[in-house]
């Protein structure tokens, strides 16, 4: 389990490639809306563990995706350099969320428990597929076995607890599934 510290990133997106000549990047945004991810400000950009401040001069919706210009990078060269960064704000500065919502990014890593106490795995990502979200739950080296579950996360259905304090999330599902 991570320490708290460490849970005070969130991961807002990344930048994913350049756009045109003239420094702006295209932006891969895990925000809802995605434009969402412009109300944070200035961004923390993270790579290999080491964090960069920038100012985003302007940023806005091109076609699916997000495109943003940087404060000082003018040119395609220097926006390439940005590439693969991820997006991160302080936990501080998101929304407080209603009791019972939580951001992905707090169920990364949680270990899934059935409700007869049988470790299933631990939260890998999730997926939105429209009906409902889908936590991946891949398999540890203490769990019943290395299978990768796709678990719908219905709360009072499936998923019947979620416990941050001990990182862990109790669920009603058959581990033949």
């Amino acid at each position: 389990m991570s320490s708290k510290s460490e849970n005070r990133d969130m991961i807002l997106g990344k930048i994913t490639a350049v756009y045109g000549v003239k420094g702006w990047v295209k932006i891969y945004s895990y925000t809802d809306p995605i434009e969402n991810i412009f109300n944070y400000s200035p961004w923390r950009l993270k790579m290999n563990g080491s964090f960069k401040p920038v100012e985003v001069e302007t940023g806005k919706r091109h076609g699916k995706g997000l495109i943003a210009k940087l404060s000082g990078v003018n040119d395609r060269d220097l926006a390439q350099t940005y590439c693969g960064f991820e997006i991160v704000a302080d936990a501080d500065q998101l929304p407080e969320l209603d009791e019972g919502e939580y951001y992905w990014n707090q169920l990364q890593n949680l270990l899934v428990y059935t409700e007869s106490d049988q470790l299933l795995g631990k939260v890998s990502h999730l997926l939105e597929t429209g009906a409902n979200d889908v936590l991946v739950v891949k398999g540890t080296a203490d769990s019943i076995d290395q299978k990768e579950r796709l678990l719908p996360y219905l709360p009072d259905q499936v998923i019947k607890k979620i416990d941050l304090e001990t990182g862990t999330i109790r669920v009603d599902w058959d581990p033949e599934f």
